[in-house]
């Protein structure tokens, strides 16, 4: 079987869970509400704070900048102040649990998915909360470790910063099977024991370790590009009929279809990096996967996982 073939069987697996969790496709949309709604809890008290001007008054929207910031009378030169880089550090490490926190809802129940169990939003959550002082200590230290390549990145010349790069991209494949040991592995608020934990996995195998999951990922750029072609006839179709509705509703119905499509193959290669997961660290093919298509996905080193 090629490559191709075997991500298309991956990707039909994951769709098989997916269908038979529906409840899956639903996290990303909760997790971005959620998000967001605690962005403007955030938020509203600075936007809002009290300056002596009407909220509706261009002078209380400067009030509030210059709280964070200050510029020149040309506004040319802006300078963060140490509150606003305080603000911004906040922010980024609040974003930063916030997306571990829900990753890690959502991965628990991917996880049951896979191994048979009920899946729910509250589950989820649940399951995330019961680990709070892990997911915390994570993303302190998953930030700390963002904010140390960032600075790198801004202070380094060319070279150095392509080598920066590369140690993010190590640090990104070490980490990648951060959340579900947090899920599943022993329980520990040590960031470093879990990252240990994740790269374990990764040393214990080698050679094409993610292919499946590349190859969704392909696959969705494949599709992409077809469907752009589709796309270009149909508008050309709507030029030749000179029918501007035509042209109009086959744009709009593009842009849906991709978005749905983009959005399946996201929570299909989560599914597929969970069965990664639970494969490599538990030596079973879980779910619909079957043994060949996860040991085609890890190659194995001495024959064991």
């Amino acid at each position: 079987m090629n490559g191709f073939q075997r991500s298309w069987q991956l990707f039909k697996c994951s769709l098989a869970v997916i269908r038979g969790n529906r409840t899956l496709l639903l996290f990303p949309i909760a997790i971005t509400l959620l998000t967001c709604v605690i962005a403007l809890f955030f938020f509203a008290p600075i936007a809002f704070w009290s300056t002596g001007h009407a909220y509706s008054d261009a002078a209380h929207w400067q009030a509030v900048a210059h709280r964070w910031m200050t510029w020149d009378a040309g506004g040319k030169h802006l300078h963060v102040n140490p509150a606003g880089y305080a603000l911004l550090v906040t922010f980024y490490l609040v974003s930063t649990f916030l997306a571990t926190f829900f990753n890690v809802a959502f991965y628990s129940q991917i996880l049951n998915a896979l191994r048979g169990q009920p899946v729910s939003l509250s589950g989820g959550l649940r399951a995330a909360s019961d680990r709070v002082g892990a997911v915390l200590a994570w993303s302190l230290f998953t930030g700390l470790v963002g904010l140390l390549i960032k600075t790198l990145e801004e202070r380094v010349g060319i070279v150095g910063r392509w080598i920066v790069r590369l140690i993010g991209v190590a640090w990104s494949v070490a980490s990648v099977f951060a959340v579900p040991v947090i899920v599943l592995g022993e329980p520990t608020v040590n960031p470093v024991s879990v990252l240990k934990s994740s790269a374990s996995l990764l040393r214990r195998t080698w050679g094409e370790s993610l292919i499946g999951f590349i190859g969704i990922r392909i696959g969705g750029l494949i599709a992409l590009i077809g469907s752009v072609v589709l796309l270009g006839l149909g508008i050309t179709l709507a030029v030749v009929l000179k029918s501007v509705v035509t042209a109009v509703l086959t744009f709009c119905l593009w842009v849906i279809a991709l978005i749905a499509f983009m959005y399946l193959m996201n929570v299909a290669s989560q599914v597929y990096l969970g069965a990664l997961y639970l494969y490599a660290s538990q030596g079973a093919a879980p779910g619909p996967f079957a043994e060949d298509q996860m040991h085609a996905a890890w190659k194995v080193k001495g024959g064991q996982v």
